[in-house]
């Protein structure tokens, strides 16, 4: 449960799907700079929710590569070879019991349904993704009236018209209407894996986190966690955006796009205050 005792709790989450890069460097280093500013808690979280493309390698390299960063916290997995400490390891995949309890108090609360709509039937929505976080279509309502008993993914029924107001610390206030800017999201995958949503927020409150550090790319997530506290009654933390790293044509840094990793660049021979120059100082939007 969340603690009193610690004005400021942070928190880091990488996701073991890949090798981490430029754009994950920044905005960890911030989260970090923030909770030391403030004398408070930094948590890392590993988020290995991802069975496709999470692996133990990433994992590895993960805490490898964060140290090798200069970068320290005091919860949560340490790095091999040392302890993990009386508060961890966190890992997502290890927590499914939280969030069944969480998703059991937003059926009994009316806010879920089972959604069997396919991937066809999701590309063919009307409305197209918002470009600037490739974020999913609105989804069109076509499974609203159902209840959560049998099969398929579990989604959020929103309020349509509730608007989500929220002042962010990097990039200022922020406005989102639900029904409008996103649609019903899942919080449960068909096979019943927690959404990212669903997990986050069951996390970010179970851990005690008072500010969410991370990218601006997650801005339209946020206004959706921010209904999932609000169902669940929970305390809304305080949150920070960071523009985001972007290449020599102007797109962001990303896994699948073979962005720089931080390994790459240790092998190229670059040090450690040359990758943090290069992670703090690059071009951003």
């Amino acid at each position: 449960m969340p603690t009193d005792t610690i004005a400021y709790r942070g928190r880091i989450a990488p996701s073991p799907t890949g090798y981490l890069h430029l754009g994950h460097a920044r905005t960890f280093l911030i989260a970090a700079e923030r909770a030391a500013a403030a004398g408070g808690v930094l948590v890392l979280r590993d988020e290995d929710l991802d069975r496709d493309r999470a692996r133990p390698e990433y994992a590895r390299a993960m805490l490898e590569d964060l140290h090798w960063l200069g970068l320290r916290w005091d919860e949560g997995p340490q790095a091999p070879g040392e302890e993990a400490g009386a508060y961890g390891p966190y890992r997502q995949s290890a927590r499914f019991t939280l969030y069944r309890k969480v998703i059991a108090e937003l059926a009994e609360g009316g806010w879920l349904y089972r959604c069997v709509c396919s991937r066809k039937d999701l590309a063919t929505a009307v409305r197209a993704p918002h470009a600037e976080d490739e974020d999913e279509p609105v989804y069109p309502k076509t499974c609203r009236g159902r209840g959560c008993e049998g099969d398929g993914a579990l989604r959020f029924r929103v309020r349509d018209g509730e608007a989500v107001l929220f002042e962010d610390g990097g990039l200022g206030p922020q406005s989102f209407v639900a029904g409008v800017d996103f649609g019903d999201f899942v919080v449960e995958r068909r096979d019943g894996v927690p959404s990212y949503q669903l997990a986050c927020v069951a996390d970010d409150f179970a851990m005690g986190i008072t500010e969410v550090v991370r990218g601006r790319d997650l801005l339209r997530s946020t206004a959706r966690q921010i209904l999932l506290q609000r169902a669940l009654g929970y305390p809304q933390p305080a949150y920070f955006h960071c523009l985001l790293l972007v290449d020599a044509h102007g797109q962001r840094l990303a896994k699948r796009s073979d962005a720089v990793s931080l390994r790459a660049l240790r092998s190229a021979g670059k040090t450690v205050a040359e990758v943090r120059a290069m992670a703090m100082g690059g071009v951003v939007r």
